[in-house]
Parts: structure tokens; sequence; C-alpha cells
């Protein structure tokens, strides 16, 4: 549960997760697994005996090594819903061990150590992951939410930067888009506005048909109250689009939030203004 000096930080991060729909960020990471599949709350006895018999019942199949890969899945979903998450780590332990090449199974063993106020056996797991693939995106963002939490918001900072800059480095590097962006959220989360402004002004210009790093660019603006910067990134957002004329329900929601209104897709037959995109602190046109 975030903390209350968090949580409008948290609350921001799931605006731009579920509107801008990028790369999971720093909120997210506490929860890329549990938050997809814990169940509902339970709501009645019957209910939860139902649950428990199922799961018995997916016990006793694994214990005789006749469960499936989704019923072992699902074994793990019942035992979250029941709050039996010491049992879903060890169960878990043994099948991150026989499938190292699965990284999402280590992951899903980080999350719930960390659920578990385990950062140690949380971190432990994640650099288990990172061993093997140092640019793995989804666990860098789980170890700087560790590492933030912790207070070590630049040890943090140096291990994503380096995975970043190792990844932009290489052609046609998929990651780098991920790691950029967390990159910026993380160098916001510690109050370095004009680096983070830096970072997504550079993801803008090396990949020039992602809408991404502007909405991150627009939603930085927003926060710090720069409302002319926010309108020339978010039309800049739009400009991405394969027809900027059309209505764009993402960007649509975003400038209304903001009382943008002049932001919204035109009325056919109207032109827009071409949009400027602020460069980073220290450009120079040629």
């Amino acid at each position: 549960m975030a903390t209350p000096n968090r949580s409008g930080q948290l609350s921001r991060l799931g605006l731009w997760s579920s509107l801008a729909g990028a790369v999971v960020l720093l909120a997210a990471a506490g929860g890329w697994w549990l938050g997809q599949h814990q169940q509902p709350r339970l709501s009645s006895d019957a209910q939860t005996g139902q649950l428990l018999a199922e799961a018995s019942r997916l016990r006793l199949r694994l214990d005789r090594q006749q469960a499936s890969a989704a019923e072992q899945q699902r074994l793990l979903e019942l035992l979250i819903a029941l709050n039996r998450k010491q049992q879903a780590i060890a169960l878990l332990e043994p099948l991150a061990d026989r499938e190292p090449e699965r990284w999402s199974l280590r992951l899903m063993l980080a999350e719930l150590r960390r659920d578990q106020r385990d950062p140690v056996g949380a971190e432990r797991e994640l650099r288990m992951i990172l061993s093997r693939k140092p640019d793995q995106v989804e666990a860098l963002q789980l170890m700087t939410l560790l590492k933030l939490e912790q207070g070590h918001g630049s040890e943090a900072e140096a291990e994503v930067r380096k995975s970043y800059e190792s990844a932009s480095k290489a052609e046609s590097k998929p990651e780098a888009m991920g790691l950029g962006l967390l990159l910026a959220e993380l160098q916001q989360r510690r109050g370095q506005n004009l680096q983070a402004q830096a970072t997504y002004s550079q993801l803008a210009s090396r990949f020039p048909d992602d809408r991404r790093p502007l909405l991150g660019l627009a939603l930085l603006h927003h926060q710090l109250g720069q409302t002319q910067a926010a309108q020339e990134a978010l039309a800049a957002a739009r400009q991405r689009n394969a027809d900027p004329a059309k209505a764009d329900p993402v960007l649509d929601q975003l400038a209304a939030s903001w009382g943008m209104e002049p932001l919204r897709a035109p009325s056919p037959g109207t032109t827009r203004p071409k949009p400027r995109v602020q460069a980073p602190p220290g450009h120079r046109d040629p």
C-alpha cells in the first residue's frame, strides 16, 4: 500500500500508464504480476470454502506431479487470493529454480517477497534476473522501486542509466525506450526535472514515431504548472498519430482532464499550428 506522501505520485503514474499506454513504470512495478492475478476480495464464507477446496485439489495434483502449467498458475492465484502468500512463495521457488530462463517466475517471486516485507529477498531474486539479462525492464522497474523505498535513489538511477546507455548504443534495441522512460520517471521522482526533460526529449528525437516520450514530457510540464509547454508537447504527440486530425480518446481525455479543450481533435476542415517541442537544457540550434 502506498504511503500518504507517495499517493499523489502513484496517482500520476496510474494516469500515465492508463492514458499514455506507456511501458508500465514505477507504480506498476510494485504489482506487475500480483496486480494482474490477484482475485477479488472474498465475499462469503461459502466462496472461501470453494476456493480452499479447489486449492487443496490442485495442491494434491502438484504433489503427485500431475499438475499442468495452467493448474500451477491457478494454484498460485488461489493462494494469493486466500492470503497464503508464504505458501505461494514456497510453491514458486522450485518452479523458478527449475526454469531459470523464465524470468517472469523469478519476478513473481520477487514481488511476493516485497509484498511480505522482505526487500533483501526480493532484491536477491531480481539480481538473479539481471545477472542473466541486465536490461530486463520489468526487473529494473521493481529494483528501482525497492531502492527508492530504502532511500537509495542515486544508486537506482546509476543502475538504470547504465542499462539505458548500454541499450542506446546498440542498433534497434527495443529495450532502450522502456529503460529511457524508466530513467526519466526516476529523475522526476528525485526532483531532477531538467534532467527528466532532457531524457524525454532525447527519446522523442530518437524514436520519432513513438508518442510516449512526448506524453511523458507533457505530464512533466503539467506537473510543474507549465501549461504552455504541456500544450505544445501534447500537440506534438498528436502529430505522431497516423492521422493527427482524427479524434484520439487517449489524448482527448488527457487534454480534457487538464482543461485544454483547444488541444482536442479539430473539427473537419480546420488546421492546427505546427507544435514546437521544447529543446532539452544546453541544446543549441545549428
